[in-house]
């Protein structure tokens, strides 16, 4: 068969790797029901059988057992695996090697994938729109979006693979994810001039982008538009549109949409829902996201783990414990297994309400059922031993976090710095902060501000200050809060001449105060005994900024 081979021309070769591969994928689907494999181990295990059978089996079944490794998202055993079958001599194909470039692209290593095309071509295959898709949403996960529309470019100026929807509609997706959306604009008009039909999962990704901010009217358009194709919008698309109108707070408008979809015959899933029911929460409205919870079951749509998992963090969000708990064995009940999320919200809920031990026991329990914690949880429990003034235990798992060499964040030491700010021991928090850079992290706003605002409360103002010109020093820009803490110690030991100075400093710099911070200021003028001309001053001065910033947002 090699001999055959290589008396095919190139276009034989392309046609030949094309129609295998798509034999390949058949068989796949077919033989994958027998092919059982649930765990990383499981997957070495029959590796190591299916090397030591002699002959060695076909190349499909390695195919499938990658398949399988890449669906566990275990990518880096995929890769170790695919250059071990190389090194034994076993014959790949096309399909085996758009395995190994999604590997790494997954592993946000696509500058490996690229020297995988040579391996196609030494093989007498030629990269399809597949490859090159795979490439180009490896670039865009890695943020590269410069190399992604540059690779794009060179595709359709070489006519390295055959121009189709699937190739336009990666890069016009991965350009909407981050909000170029009017260059995926453009892409799809260039698409329609080329003759190449937009399908509905164009459309969905158009729609969701123009959603993130905002641009409602061009989505009535695309909506027309698809509909004039005889391309109807199905549960994607207004689930998208639901789950963006939650995000931006419009919530019943929402809650209209997912009717409308109802009356449209598209029966809504439980991404639908749960979009809704997130809405609800981040409003504090849990009661209403348990009715839509309930009529989701009432219309035989299962819960998953998303669905219970942002109830509960609603209900602890509002400190509603035990209504989180009853969620929590109910899960259990229906056969549904928490994950890290379960457990972080759960951690913050118990802390919320003082309930330190059972929340320490819930901990215990994530690592005895074999979850791994993460950034979140790790921030969720700091922080509850810190606010239930538990600090040796807080400053203890710390230590242990360091002894066993996990991945630390600066975010876990500004914890702990601001409960040693609120306990008064400042020169221990500049201590942890002084030690940061021998830790290889590097402070950022929040750790600056932690600072300033604990030099505030003691009244270290020139402490504070220099804080602030070593933050700007290090090209980081106070946000509202680090405003607020300087405002705020002015304002609470009456140096008001210093905080009309300082406000006259940060509108210089162009900074403009959140609406948190003129509510402070107005609700310190009412206790201020007397009138305050000082003090009247600063807060017209800061409305002043607050209007101009949005004049300049609306423009």
């Amino acid at each position: 068969m090699k001999m055959k081979m290589r008396f095919l021309s190139p276009n034989s070769y392309k046609l030949l790797g094309r129609s295998f591969s798509k034999s390949l994928a058949n068989s796949d689907s077919r033989e994958k029901s027998s092919f059982i494999c649930n765990s990383r181990d499981d997957a070495l295990h029959l590796y190591q059988k299916m090397t030591t059978r002699t002959p060695f089996p076909r190349v499909v079944e390695f195919n499938q057992l990658l398949n399988r490794v890449v669906d566990l998202k275990e990518h880096s055993t995929a890769i170790r695996l695919f250059k071990d079958i190389c090194n034994l001599g076993i014959p790949v194909c096309d399909y085996t090697l758009n395995i190994v470039v999604k590997s790494y692209c997954n592993c946000r290593r696509a500058d490996y994938g690229f020297p995988v095309l040579g391996m196609f071509f030494k093989r007498g295959y030629a990269p399809d729109a597949i490859t090159f898709s795979t490439l180009l949403k490896g670039l865009f996960l890695e943020n590269k979006i410069d190399e992604a529309i540059e690779l794009f470019l060179k595709i359709t100026r070489e006519e390295l693979c055959e121009l189709n929807v699937v190739l336009y509609r990666t890069v016009i997706d991965g350009l909407c994810k981050k909000m170029k959306i009017d260059t995926a604009l453009k892409l799809f008009d260039e698409m329609c001039d080329r003759g190449i039909s937009p399908n509905v999962i164009v459309y969905n990704s158009l729609i969701r982008g123009l959603c993130s901010l905002s641009r409602w009217e061009q989505v009535n358009v695309l909506l027309e538009e698809m509909i004039d194709h005889k391309i109807y919008p199905d549960v994607v698309t207004f689930s998208g549109i639901v789950d963006a109108l939650c995000k931006k707070g419009l919530v019943d408008k929402a809650e209209d949409v997912l009717l409308m979809m109802m009356r449209q015959n598209v029966v809504p899933n439980v991404v639908s829902y749960s979009a809704l029911m997130h809405g609800y929460c981040s409003q504090g409205r849990v009661d209403e996201a348990r009715k839509v919870f309930v009529s989701m079951v009432g219309k035989n749509v299962a819960p998953d783990i998303q669905s219970y998992n942002i109830l509960i963090d609603g209900y602890c969000t509002l400190r509603k414990i035990d209504d989180a708990i009853h969620l929590f064995m109910e899960m259990h009940r229906k056969g549904l297994r928490s994950n890290v999320v379960t457990y972080t919200s759960l951690l913050r809920g118990l802390f919320r309400v003082g309930r330190c031990s059972d929340a320490v026991d819930l901990f215990d329990e994530l690592h005895a059922i074999g979850l791994k914690p993460n950034f979140y949880t790790y921030c969720n429990l700091l922080h509850g031993l810190c606010q239930n003034q538990h600090l040796i235990q807080a400053f203890m798992l710390l230590d242990e976090l360091e002894s066993k060499g996990e991945d630390l964040h600066v975010t876990y030491y500004s914890i702990l710095m601001d409960a040693l700010c609120r306990a008064g021991k400042l020169r221990a928090a500049d201590a942890m902060f002084n030690e940061l850079h021998s830790r290889g992290l590097e402070p950022n706003v929040v750790t600056y501000t932690v600072l300033i605002n604990g030099c505030c409360r003691h009244g270290l103002f020139e402490e504070a200050r220099d804080l602030l010109l070593e933050m700007e020093q290090a090209s980081l820009m106070p946000d509202a809060i680090t405003y607020a803490a300087m405002l705020t110690g002015y304002m609470v030991r009456q140096k008001y001449d210093e905080a009309a100075k300082f406000v006259e400093e940060m509108d210089a710099k162009g900074f403009f105060p959140d609406s948190s911070v003129l509510g402070m200021l107005l609700d310190l003028r009412e206790k201020v005994e007397g009138s305050n001309i000082t003090l009247s001053k600063i807060i017209r001065s800061l409305a002043l900024s607050r209007m101009r910033e949005c004049d300049y947002k609306e423009n």
